[in-house]
């Protein structure tokens, strides 16, 4: 007897349909033959559904049976595929007369017992039930949750093996969980997270984090150990203002095919922060694999990708971060196929000024040589470098401002201010584009960064004197007009263009 439920593989960021076809009966000997690709934990979910068909009350096949998961030349990979299988071999054996079976998409991971595990993927997988009109999901509570933010379709939370064969033949009612399941099961977001008031001194790098986080716009800041960039970078998520639900699907999306909210979980309306070690491989950082996964700049998509130790990290890992940063999206191609992954993330990177750390500092004596200190700054290349809007100096804080007890702006009135220059930027422009400054096209930079001849002449001043680039040219621009919004005016002044230049200071001739 022949069997089919529809379940789905993960690909890229995406679901894609996978019928599940059983079929029962066959002559010879009474074995479980897989085909279609399986890699080695779908091989090994003949074991586990035997077992939890056998701990749930029921019947192993008594004939050969063939599993077949197409189509056969999409690779398959992890437990999604042990409850579609067990829920088939219920129905090919006569065990289950379904009736709503080809109305679900079916994935979970079946524990020996019967229970039902929590699997990778559950939101793309809800995304592809609404797209090929099913009327629902069955997933295991915990994936059924993060399902639950998909509006138009049924998410069916399952315990277990049979809970999930008596609902399907109508034995069992089960009510589909609404969006604020997820809502009420959320990590709330920690209120007594890190502070910009703990932070003492450097002016100069705070005012620089606000309009990078204002704009969108990507920051690297320089200084020697103890100044202070580390802390600073880890406060920046609580000036960032929250995402909007579209944004957050998009980021939940990416988090929950990582694997990553089985793991960790993740706030609702919580913007990613990674910081990932210097050691990182090109492929850790890109995203890659024989089946393709995304990558640290794709995890933290609408968020923060922090490098610490800028100098120290592979050359190769450092370019492959050129094209994203521009295009913000990494697309990856292996012999499984090509998959494109969104990676628009505010790039804040921070590194010593050489080798010792201790270059222009007033206390250290710095003991590296010329070559030394342009060995060190050339692992940064220039196309590197260009693609970094802000670049700002974090000089060592004197012994007076460690003493001060006086505390530093709240990250709560930053953050005011930020959201104020972000209302600014989506009132002016378009919905279906640019989200911020720093992803104006060149058709939006042309209409609202607009310079007249007095600002033009002194921006090719700089331009000349500097040495900048032409994809500097148009950052300056950007950088610009996010200071006029964050003091709220409608075109950009001069007193605007002259401190966007000054944050290029470190570029080109200067800094090498």
């Amino acid at each position: 007897m022949l069997a089919n439920v529809l379940s789905a593989a993960l690909r890229g960021i995406d679901a894609v349909a996978v019928q599940v076809e059983v079929n029962t009966g066959e002559s010879g000997e009474p074995k479980l033959i897989m085909v279609g690709l399986p890699d080695t934990a779908v091989k090994e979910s003949d074991d586990r559904v035997f077992s939890a068909l056998s701990n749930s009350g029921f019947e192993m096949p008594r004939t050969r049976t063939t599993i077949n998961l197409a189509p056969g030349d999409l690779k398959k990979e992890g437990p999604f595929y042990d409850l579609p299988i067990a829920l088939g071999i219920l129905e090919a054996t006569g065990q289950m007369q379904a009736r709503m079976q080809e109305e679900y998409l079916i994935a979970g991971e079946l524990g020996l017992s019967g229970e039902t595990r929590p699997v990778k993927g559950a939101l793309a997988m809800a995304q592809l039930a609404k797209k090929t009109g099913r009327r629902g999901v069955l997933l295991p509570p915990f994936s059924a949750r993060e399902a639950s933010l998909v509006e138009g379709i049924d998410v069916i939370p399952v315990h277990s093996l049979a809970e999930a064969q008596r609902f399907l033949t109508g034995e069992k009612k089960l009510e589909p969980l609404t969006r604020e399941a997820f809502f009420e099961t959320a990590p709330a977001i920690p209120t007594a997270r890190e502070d910009f008031s703990e932070i003492k001194g450097q002016q100069t790098v705070r005012r620089a984090v606000e309009i990078a986080v204002a704009g969108g716009h990507n920051l690297l800041i320089i200084g020697p150990p103890g100044s202070g960039k580390s802390m600073i970078a880890q406060r920046i998520p609580g000036i960032m203002p929250e995402p909007g639900l579209q944004e957050f699907l998009e980021i939940l999306r990416i988090q929950s095919v990582a694997g990553r909210t089985l793991r960790e979980g993740i706030g609702f309306l919580e913007r990613p922060h990674r910081a990932p070690h210097h050691t990182i491989s090109d492929v850790g950082l890109l995203g890659g694999g024989s089946v393709p996964g995304p990558g640290e700049i794709s995890l933290a998509h609408q968020g923060v990708l922090f490098l610490d130790e800028l100098p120290e990290f592979k050359r190769s890992a450092l370019e492959v971060l050129r094209q994203p940063l521009e295009e913000g999206s990494v697309s990856i191609s292996r012999s499984a196929g090509k998959v494109t992954f969104p990676c628009q993330f505010m790039l804040v990177a921070a590194m010593n000024p050489c080798p010792c750390g201790y270059l222009g500092d007033r206390k250290h004596e710095c003991r590296c040589t010329p070559t030394q200190i342009q060995r060190y700054r050339s692992r940064i290349s220039g196309p590197l470098l260009d693609r970094i809007d802000l670049h700002v100096e974090a000089p060592a804080l004197s012994l007076d401002e460690l003493r001060s007890e006086a505390p530093g702006e709240s990250s709560a009135s930053i953050r005011e201010r930020v959201e104020s220059a972000r209302d600014r930027q989506k009132a002016r422009l378009p919905a279906n584009g640019s989200p911020t400054n720093a992803r104006m096209n060149h058709s939006d930079l042309r209409r609202f960064c607009r310079l007249d001849d007095q600002l033009g002449d002194l921006l090719q001043n700089a331009m000349e004197e500097l040495s900048l680039s032409a994809r500097a040219y148009d950052r300056i621009r950007r950088v610009a007009r996010t200071i006029a919004d964050l003091a709220g005016a409608d075109a950009i002044g001069s007193e605007h263009l002259l401190e966007a230049i000054q944050y290029r200071s470190l570029d080109r001739n200067l800094f090498y």
